[in-house]
């Protein structure tokens, strides 16, 4: 009975041995398990605020660009109600035609021209100023050459 005695100690010892062995084992397995779950924690949190940075960043670039489109927008029908070359040039070949008209037509040329005269020299005044000054010393690019070629080509 003593060597069964002794030999279910020493099993119980070896038990107990094994167990806290085990139990050591364990614990380093759950801290370094903690130490990586809390390293992917703050990896995620870092990529979420950057994440998050940049969605604010991009909603802000896109109302920006809305702000943008909408002002462009009204400038393209801003632009769209301006005359271009082609009516430009229509005008001035209607010009052409009712001075001519003014010019065959007797009695009625001479009142016709004196109220134009009148007209374009009220015309004048209001274009005094600064900004007639202004456009005095830079010329702007205007349909002048375009348009003569346009009322010859018309004519012939």
């Amino acid at each position: 009975m003593q060597n069964f005695l002794i030999g279910l100690g020493i099993g119980v010892v070896l038990a107990i041995v094994l167990v806290v062995v085990m139990s050591l084992k364990r614990h380093k397995e759950i801290l370094v398990a903690t130490k990586e779950t809390e390293r992917l924690k703050r990896m995620l949190t870092d990529r979420m605020d950057l994440e998050s940075e940049g969605l604010s960043k991009l909603k802000e670039q896109n109302e920006e660009l809305r702000k943008q489109n909408e002002n462009l927008r009204i400038s393209l029908n801003t632009y769209s109600q301006k005359p271009g070359r082609k009516e430009v040039a229509r005008l001035h070949v209607y010009q052409l035609a009712v001075d001519r008209l003014t010019i065959n037509s007797p009695g009625f040329g001479a009142a016709w021209q004196a109220a134009l005269k009148e007209s374009e020299d009220e015309f004048q005044r209001t274009y005094v100023g600064v900004q007639p000054f202004i456009k005095r010393l830079i010329p702007i690019k205007t349909d002048a050459a375009v348009l003569p070629q346009t009322v010859e080509t018309q004519e012939k």
